[in-house]
């Protein structure tokens, strides 16, 4: 009796306890929109969309235009006999290192590299006095006279300005940015962070110190001083992840000794 009094119409009161069935919730164009937005990265370190441009065709950039930029000014100190060619030797050098630069950031802006903190002055201070101090006690500064420098308008033009504010700009920029930061980009998916960081940092300071070299701008004994200056730039920029403190500790260190060759002329000039 019962099954056949279930087989009739149900019930007004069945049909109430019957649950109603919602239609489905489509998101519409914008809610997938905001599903599907990744999370802004804010350091280049951790990869994205502004690093990722920045891989071996880039380096390949940067190393044929910085080899061009040394054959050029080779041959400008070569052929030209004029107390100018080496200021403008290496303001072919610098040209070639900024073009690779301005390549780099056309193709994208790496998360952080660029933010500025006060902890980066403070960095590019204490490590810019330390590396002089080194350079002295690795060159034995105490037994060599004291340097010294004639200051003129012309001194303060050709060898100050760009010796102490221009080349350390410029050299960070190219190396530590787009030398470093490339080369990490292209070994951290295949080799991990860490032995990425590691080998950026050792190929950003062999490079460095290979154009100091190359350049004649020192010998190849001080090339320890110079290697340290690359070493410690570097791994403060993978460290913070921002290359404003390499650049400050670059100036400093390069301030302290125009700064001690002004002190040495000022010493002479008052004997």
């Amino acid at each position: 009796m019962q099954d056949q009094l279930s087989d009739g119409p149900s019930s007004p009161a069945a049909e109430a306890e019957t649950p109603i069935a919602e239609p489905e919730h489509r998101p519409d164009g914008d809610e997938r929109r905001r599903r599907g937005r990744r999370r802004r990265r804010t350091d280049w370190r951790l990869g994205g969309t502004g690093v990722r441009p920045w891989n071996g065709s880039l380096l390949v950039i940067a190393l044929l235009s910085l080899g061009a930029a040394i054959f050029a000014g080779s041959l400008v100190q070569l052929l030209w006999r004029s107390p100018s060619a080496p200021l403008v030797s290496t303001a072919i050098l610098w040209v070639g290192m900024l073009i690779p630069v301005v390549v780099a950031f056309r193709r994208g802006r790496p998360a952080g590299l660029l933010r500025v903190r006060g902890a980066d002055l403070i960095h590019g201070l204490a490590l810019g006095l330390g590396l002089r101090v080194i350079e002295g006690w690795v060159s034995d500064a105490a037994a060599r006279p004291f340097p010294s420098a004639n200051l003129t308008s012309s001194w303060l033009l050709t060898e100050a300005i760009p010796s102490g504010l221009v080349g350390p700009v410029v050299e960070e920029f190219f190396f530590r940015t787009v030398i470093l930061v490339a080369m990490y980009g292209l070994l951290r998916r295949t080799a991990g962070r860490a032995a990425a960081a590691v080998a950026a940092v050792l190929v950003s300071t062999a490079s460095f110190i290979l154009i100091h070299v190359v350049d004649g701008s020192l010998p190849l004994g001080e090339s320890l001083s110079v290697g340290a200056v690359g070493l410690v730039c570097a791994t403060l920029v993978i460290l913070t992840g921002r290359v404003w403190g390499a650049v400050f500790a670059h100036i400093v260190y390069n301030a302290t000794a125009l700064l001690l060759m002004a002190a040495g002329a000022a010493i002479s000039g008052g004997q």
